[in-house]
């Protein structure tokens, strides 16, 4: 990486382009989860189909993000960001226009695509222009970008779907988008050095068999069983798929992504913690918006409104868990952090206590902010071979979106098999006991990394 030479004017200007960029691109990651039941309806597709425009998302994009250290090693900062940005804003109009599911998903592809880029040039950008001693506290704003843009983002859609349709969603972040590209035009500088490096084009293809192949089998996995030959297929491939793409990468010179980074233990915790958070975060973000309209029969703007708590506790956590980094470290912010996401979950066991799933919620969006961004720089910064942060960020990013679209399909798919069981039939409100389940599985994996974190999580 190049030294920090930049005056701290432009580099003020790099972050607040990154931020923007960030902002929006992160936005459309939840926002659909409150227009999810419109886009489906309009689409006349099933709700399983339909949970694809957001998982097959976050799936996209754990595709792409291998790709983005080879990206980021090769291609100058500017113009790759640039790209980065008009894929993003050609994808958004697509889906604005769309009419069937092929186009959307098409559309939601190109953003993913974007995203991957975006996030992972981001990361890099900021742990690269930025002293040690403030990288917690500028990564705690960035997290405004991954953890509460996200969970801002329900609301202001629901907002939107009643008052202009959903489509209104798409143009409304194509147009700041197409300012955040004049605005970076302007102001962008290339921070980060690049070397001419040869594309492994068969790790790439052994990549998307790996990251895709596992997140469409765990997806298919809930609905159709073991059993359905697409679902056993898709598992066989990305195991197979991921093994193939590991013992190629250890035994290149030059890897395409440097899985031997994993051998630094606060980068392989940060790995798991990342993995585990985002499984049960976005499982959640979608299960919330689908019982408060599907089963309470709330609007989407009401919806929308009664996750607000947790979007402003998210905003208000986020810088706030940047300067606690800097001067806690890790294992005390994890404490904390960790004790609310676990409590956060527990209380979504009573949806229908509103009151008590409302605060529930909001308790487990601000335990989100605590941790997301602190993971990122806690284990990018436990990498000695400082060459291989673009390689980190990437591994890193990779594996919690994947682990993200998994997290969807699998508690979508607890809340849709215990909805429509006996004990539901028993338990009177098939959709609140489908939610109980899918939400105590939820805490029950909270549970989980709160325990390993205390036992392994250690500053040094």
């Amino acid at each position: 990486m190049k030294e920090n030479t930049a005056p701290v004017k432009k580099m003020m200007l790099i972050f607040i382009s990154l931020l923007l960029g960030s902002v929006v691109s992160s936005f459309l990651s939840t926002a659909l989860n409150t227009a999810l039941p419109a886009i489906i309806g309009e689409l006349r597709i099933s709700v399983d189909t339909g949970q694809w425009i957001t998982s097959g998302f976050s799936l996209a994009m754990g595709i792409v993000m291998p790709l983005t250290a080879f990206l980021i090693t090769r291609f100058k900062t500017k113009p790759l960001f640039l790209v980065g940005l008009l894929l993003f804003i050609g994808g958004s109009i697509l889906c604005a226009v769309a009419t069937s599911f092929v186009p959307m998903m098409i559309g939601r592809v190109m953003q993913a695509a974007s995203s991957g880029i975006l996030t992972a040039m981001t990361q890099v950008v900021i742990l690269s222009i930025f002293p040690k001693e403030k990288q917690g506290t500028y990564m705690g704003w960035y997290g405004l970008a991954v953890s509460a843009a996200p969970i801002v983002a329900p609301t202001l859609g629901g907002i939107l779907v009643d008052s202009l349709g959903w489509r209104s969603i798409f143009w409304i972040v194509a147009a700041i988008m197409i300012l955040v590209f004049i605005l970076s035009a302007a102001s962008f500088e290339n921070v980060l050095e690049t070397r001419k490096t040869s594309f492994d084009v068969l790790s790439f293809m052994i990549s998307i068999f790996a990251f895709g192949g596992i997140t469409l089998g765990v997806g298919r996995l809930s609905s159709k069983g073991i059993q359905d030959p697409m679902t056993l297929i898709a598992l066989v491939l990305g195991l197979g798929g991921s093994l193939l793409f590991a013992l190629r990468q250890l035994r290149a010179s030059e890897p395409f992504l440097n899985i031997r980074i994993l051998k630094y233990k606060n980068y392989t915790l940060s790995v798991v913690g990342s993995m585990i958070l985002y499984l049960v975060m976005m499982g959640g973000s979608v299960l919330v918006p689908l019982y408060l309209q599907r089963t309470a029969g709330f609007s989407a703007t009401v919806s929308g409104l009664m996750t607000l708590p947790g979007s402003l506790l998210s905003m208000l956590c986020s810088p706030i868990a940047g300067k606690l980094f800097d001067r806690l470290g890790m294992r005390k912010l994890f404490l904390l952090g960790g004790a609310l996401f676990l409590i956060g979950n527990t209380g979504m066991i009573f949806p229908e206590m509103l009151p008590v799933l409302i605060v529930s919620y909001a308790i487990r969006c601000g335990a989100i902010s605590f941790l997301m961004m602190p993971f990122v720089t806690w284990g990018v910064a436990g990498i000695k071979d400082k060459g291989a942060t673009a390689h980190g960020t990437a591994l890193l990013t990779s594996l919690r979106t994947v682990a993200g679209a998994i997290g969807t399909a699998v508690f979508v798919g607890i809340m849709t098999s215990a909805s429509g069981s006996q004990a539901a039939t028993l338990a009177g409100n098939a959709g609140a006991y489908g939610f109980r389940v899918s939400a105590a599985g939820m805490a029950a994996v909270a549970l989980l990394m709160f325990v390993l974190g205390m036992i392994l999580i250690k500053d040094e």
